[in-house]
């Protein structure tokens, strides 16, 4: 194994990044930019079992060091993404990669996770029980550990790949939900998605997205998430795949020595399309500074 690469869930990577679900659509639009190859994975666009337009605009509010979005899981559903998107990505992208998948109840996340599991293009099934910004479905998973193990279990049932269920930073203990999904059978475990927020439009004195509430992510959220990542790592044995507000190679080595395996590059996309391609070229530079032979050497340097 080369200095940058790391194994999750038995694959090796080439390196930890990973842009995360939500911010890289299905590959091909980023691969005009630069040679996507080059990435560890990248978890695709949340897929659901149907169509989703998604929520009403407007979606996205500015913050102080972050954004706000309340998209809504917009996706053209399994079926078109098996038969049109992961074609599309084939031609550019040559590593298993991420699917990441969302639900409105036990049996939908059962139906997307088969059919997926049976794509050879698919390396991992990331279960996505805490998206923000849907009502019945998504966080309301990932808020109770019998809720959260209830899915992981099911989805194990129906699958020969490796689950990584997606967690919530909205919640008292992050902990013993990470430990429920381990139970259940998951082989690794994914954190954080965003954190509940929202802004006011002063002069119409209405929330400035038309859901009211939206996902807080961006630099913002970095120390909640690299906590949420600690207590997680200490609490299973399973790998982490850490992520929320990641913008720079310092803060990849960061969430590694917090206990994660591969981290995941979110919002840093939307800002600057080739940001994962940076942090990548970044990391040997930091890492000799810091003294790290192997990033293997640091995950859970800090537990």
């Amino acid at each position: 194994m080369g200095r940058l690469t790391t194994s999750l869930c038995g694959t090796e990577l080439d390196n930890p990044v990973i842009p995360a679900s939500g911010t890289f659509g299905y590959g091909y639009e980023f691969s005009e930019l630069y040679d996507i190859n080059i990435l560890g994975t990248f978890s695709f666009k949340g897929t659901t079992l149907e169509e989703r337009f998604g929520n009403p605009t407007p979606r996205v509010a500015e913050c102080t060091a972050g954004m706000i979005n309340s998209v809504g899981l917009q996706n053209p559903g399994v079926m078109r993404v098996i038969s049109e998107e992961l074609p599309k990505l084939k031609k550019c992208f040559d590593k298993p990669v991420m699917a990441n998948v969302s639900g409105f109840s036990v049996d939908d996340y059962v139906y997307t996770c088969e059919k997926l599991d049976k794509e050879p293009q698919v390396g991992w099934l990331e279960v996505n029980i805490s998206c923000p910004n849907v009502h019945g479905g998504g966080m309301s998973f990932g808020t109770d550990p019998g809720a959260a193990a209830q899915v992981t279990e099911a989805v194990k049932k129906v699958t020969t790949k490796p689950v990584i269920v997606k967690l919530t930073p909205n919640v008292t203990d992050i902990a013993s939900i990470a430990k429920a999904c381990e139970d259940a059978g998951a082989d690794g475990i994914s954190l954080i998605n965003t954190l509940l927020g929202m802004r006011i439009n002063l002069n119409t004195r209405r929330p400035l997205i038309a859901n009211n509430t939206g996902g807080l992510s961006g630099p913002a959220v970095f120390p909640v998430a690299l906590r949420c990542v600690w207590q997680a790592a200490k609490a299973v044995k399973v790998p982490v795949v850490g992520m929320g507000g990641v913008s720079c190679a310092k803060d990849v080595i960061e969430m590694m020595m917090a206990g994660a395996t591969a981290v995941e590059v979110g919002a840093a996309n939307l800002v600057d399309p080739l940001a994962c391609k940076k942090i990548i070229e970044a990391l040997p530079e930091e890492m000799d500074r810091l003294g790290i032979d192997k990033l293997t050497d640091i995950i859970g340097a800090a537990l």
